[in-house]
C-alpha cells in the first residue's frame, strides 16, 4: 500500500470511530448484558468470540511472515505482544466463558469487519511503511517504548483480572445479579475495558504511530459509551448508595 493511500485509510478510519463513538451513546450495542435479537441470529458465544477475534490475529501473522523485517527486534517485540493479547481473545477467553450466553451475528460481523482493517493497520506499517531505521535496537531504551510496554501490560493484566472476577461471580445454575467489586472494580464499574484501553494506549505509544493511535481511539470510541451503559444498568440495579466512589471507565474521572 502506498503511503498517501495508507493516510487516507487512516484518517477515514478516525472520522468512522467519531461516528461510532456519538452512535452508541444512543445504540446499545446487543451482545453481554444487552443481547438483543435484533442485531441477527445469534451463535453460541464461545465460538462467535473465536470466529471475531481470530481474523486479527491471523491477518497480523501473514504481514509478520511476509515482511523483510520479521526478524528485526523491535517489530518483533510489536507483533509478538499484539498476538499474545489476541491468542488470549481468540483462543482461551471464549473456552473461558461460563453459561449458554450468545452473540448475534450482525455484533460478530462488525467486529470481523473491524479486525480485519485492523490487523492491516497495524501490520502495513510495522512490516511495510514505518520508515528504514526508525524501530532499531536503540528504540528499545527510547521512553516512549519502555512506557507503552508499561501500559500495554498493566492493561492486558487488568483486563484478563477482570474478566476472571466477572466469570466468577456466580456460581454454576445461580442467575442473579452481582455488582463486582474486587480489583479495579472497587474505582470503576468496567474495569475490563479501563485494562484493553490501557493496553491499546500503550501500544500507540510504544509503537508512536498514527496507526497505533487511530486503534487506540477506536478501543476509546468503542468501550467508553458502553461503560457508561454498564454503569447506568448496575446503577438502576443497585442504586446510588452501592455505586458511591465509582466511576465508568477512567479510575477519578469518568
Amino acid at each position: 500500500m502506498e503511503k498517501y493511500t495508507f493516510d487516507c485509510f487512516l484518517m477515514v478510519m478516525a472520522i468512522i470511530a467519531v461516528i461510532v463513538f456519538i452512535a452508541l451513546y444512543f445504540v446499545k450495542a446487543g451482545y453481554g448484558i444487552f443481547f438483543d435479537r435484533k442485531w441477527g441470529i445469534a451463535l453460541n458465544n464461545k465460538i462467535a468470540w473465536m470466529l471475531m477475534e481470530a481474523p486479527v490475529f491471523l491477518v497480523m501473522l501473514g504481514f509478520w511472515w511476509g515482511s523483510g523485517r520479521k526478524w528485526e527486534i523491535a517489530p518483533l517485540i510489536f507483533f509478538l505482544l499484539f498476538e499474545v493479547h489476541y491468542f488470549q481473545r481468540s483462543f482461551i477467553f471464549p473456552l473461558l466463558i461460563k453459561g449458554k450466553s450468545r452473540m448475534p451475528l450482525g455484533i460478530m460481523g462488525m467486529g470481523i469487519f473491524f479486525n480485519i482493517l485492523n490487523g492491516i493497520m497495524q501490520g502495513e506499517w510495522i512490516f511495510y511503511l514505518a520508515p528504514e531505521g526508525l524501530y532499531t535496537l536503540d528504540w528499545l531504551t527510547d521512553l516512549r517504548f519502555i512506557i507503552g510496554v508499561i501500559f500495554f501490560i498493566t492493561g492486558m493484566i487488568i483486563n484478563i483480572h477482570s474478566d476472571q472476577i466477572i466469570r466468577n461471580l456466580r456460581k454454576p445454575g445461580d442467575k442473579g445479579h452481582y455488582l463486582p467489586e474486587k480489583g479495579m472494580f472497587r474505582y470503576v464499574t468496567s474495569a475490563n475495558y479501563f485494562g484493553e484501553i490501557l493496553e491499546w494506549t500503550g501500544f500507540a505509544v510504544m509503537t508512536w504511530s498514527w496507526a497505533g493511535a487511530v486503534f487506540a481511539w477506536w478501543t476509546i470510541a468503542n468501550l467508553v459509551p458502553r461503560a457508561d451503559k454498564v454503569y447506568h444498568h448496575y446503577m438502576d440495579l443497585f442504586g446510588k448508595e452501592r455505586m458511591a466512589g465509582r466511576k465508568r471507565v477512567f479510575p477519578f474521572l469518568y
